[in-house]
């Protein structure tokens, strides 16, 4: 393949302003008129959306853990190979750029996916406090991994002119192959607010024009976006399968109803792609604001996302949750995860802040949101029973991240997952009512591609009956 430009935005821990600095970077870009294709390293879906509110693409997770690398090459040669030949790849990092799985820090972190893609990395480096110490740091990293390229570095929270030239030259000294991209000083104005999850999401924090346009002059200013747009690589030589054709929509004979609105909004956009690939037409509608299912469709998938910030919209839509609630007595595929799952069971409790919510009422418990996060880590799941995503003894990756817990599920209610967390059992959890199936996992389908195909068949046979 021949050379594309790109890079990887990381640093040496969290906190040091990666978020803000890659949208910065984006929105110069933009500016610009060039074609900025996001990726974002991780299971996050908050960064992505905020990613696609800069560009006005979609952003694709690039997971290593979930993922087979083989997933992971092909998915990013795809996105690029859609693309014209002057685009920018902008890849965000996740936590430190070693950071991961294991005691090598290697399985699931940004350095993987650096090492798996070929792209270059620039380290931002929080220089708070710091002068010549931050070149040892940036050197430390740079001579970490053979396998990972650092480009270069962009510091932040710089005090000073003077403070910037001390860090530039200091790097210039003792790491003189790396570049300085730029300084950008302390500027709290530009922090996205927080929640419980991480950052609000980009449809409860809708960015104003203002802000995207601060963003671009702080990067315009600051750093050297022709140098970082000029940053190329060339993919590692993996095997992978070529991209296929997505199968044109109006040739589909199966519709999936996918919940995509405020309150369900995160998913992996690579499942969706699947989903399509395997020719099934997704029709997306809002739990919030439509009255109804989608017509004629075949099958439901209903992400997570925070239906518990919007209980009493979704509790007053009573003709929704009826729709719903009869496409489950007939029988129709139906997946649900994290929030679509919660959005399933017969409400939340009230809490401190916000009254209690009638929901759908499939599962026969009540959810009730905790002051501490209940679950976060990566999970791998064994289905122990045939299901809408797959057969019994299929091998399945996800990941887990929520501060609600349910009540105590009668025995009734058939468990398909055998869950477990490095080795580690967590118990059963993937509960089924008649094609009905829900779970607070997330499940990347890229760990298991047949996944998609084996709903959609599960669809199709549904039709057919």
């Amino acid at each position: 393949m021949t050379t594309k430009n790109g890079f990887l935005i990381s640093a040496p821990q969290s906190g040091s302003g990666k978020t803000t600095i890659c949208m910065a970077i984006m929105a110069a870009m933009v500016r610009r008129n060039l074609t900025v294709i996001p990726f974002k390293c991780g299971p996050d879906f908050i960064d992505p959306g905020y990613h696609k509110t800069v560009t006005g693409r979609n952003s694709i997770n690039l997971d290593g853990w979930m993922c087979p690398q083989s997933f992971l090459a092909g998915t990013m040669r795809r996105a690029v190979a859609e693309q014209q030949d002057d685009s920018v790849v902008v890849i965000e990092g996740v936590m430190g750029l070693f950071d991961g799985i294991g005691a090598s820090g290697k399985d699931g972190s940004t350095a993987q996916i650096a090492a798996v893609t070929g792209v270059p990395v620039v380290l931002v480096v929080n220089a708070r406090g710091m002068a010549a110490s931050a070149a040892a740091v940036v050197r430390g990293f740079a001579e970490f991994d053979p396998e990972v390229k650092i480009a270069g570095v962009i510091f932040n929270n710089v005090g000073s002119s003077s403070h910037a030239a001390l860090l530039k030259s200091a790097l210039s000294t003792y790491c003189p192959k790396l570049v300085c991209f730029g300084s950008i000083p302390r500027e709290e104005s530009l922090e996205i607010p927080s929640r419980h999850l991480g950052l609000v999401t980009a449809d409860d924090n809708p960015l104003s024009a203002e802000y995207l346009c601060r963003l671009a002059d702080i990067a315009d200013v600051y750093l050297d976006i022709d140098k970082l747009a000029a940053l190329s690589f060339k993919f590692n030589s993996i095997e992978t399968t070529e991209p296929q054709p997505i199968t044109p929509m109006n040739k589909s004979d199966i519709r999936i109803a996918v919940a995509r609105d405020s309150a369900f909004c995160f998913m992996y956009e690579d499942n969706l792609r699947l989903l399509r690939e395997t020719g099934a037409e997704l029709i997306f509608f809002s739990p919030l604001h439509d009255s109804r299912l989608p017509h004629d469709i075949n099958g439901v998938y209903l992400p997570g996302g925070y239906p518990e910030l919007y209980g009493l919209q979704l509790d007053e839509n009573q003709s929704m949750k009826e729709s719903i609630r009869q496409a489950v007595s007939i029988d129709m595929p139906v997946y649900a995860e994290c929030g679509g799952f919660v959005y399933l069971t017969e409400g939340v409790e009230a809490s401190e802040n916000r009254p209690s919510s009638d929901f759908v009422g499939v599962f026969p418990v009540r959810s009730r949101m905790l002051p501490r996060r209940k679950a976060l880590g990566y999970r791998e799941v064994m289905l122990t029973q045939k299901t809408v995503i797959g057969g019994k003894g299929t091998l399945i990756r996800g990941h887990e991240f929520h501060y609600s817990e349910t009540g105590i599920m009668p025995n009734e209610v058939e468990r398909c997952y055998q869950v477990s967390r490095q080795n580690v059992s967590l118990g059963s959890e993937g509960y089924r009512i008649k094609n009905c199936l829900g779970s607070y996992i997330h499940i990347h389908f890229g760990s298991n591609p047949e996944i998609a195909n084996v709903f959609t068949a599960a669809c199709r046979a549904g039709k057919a009956r």
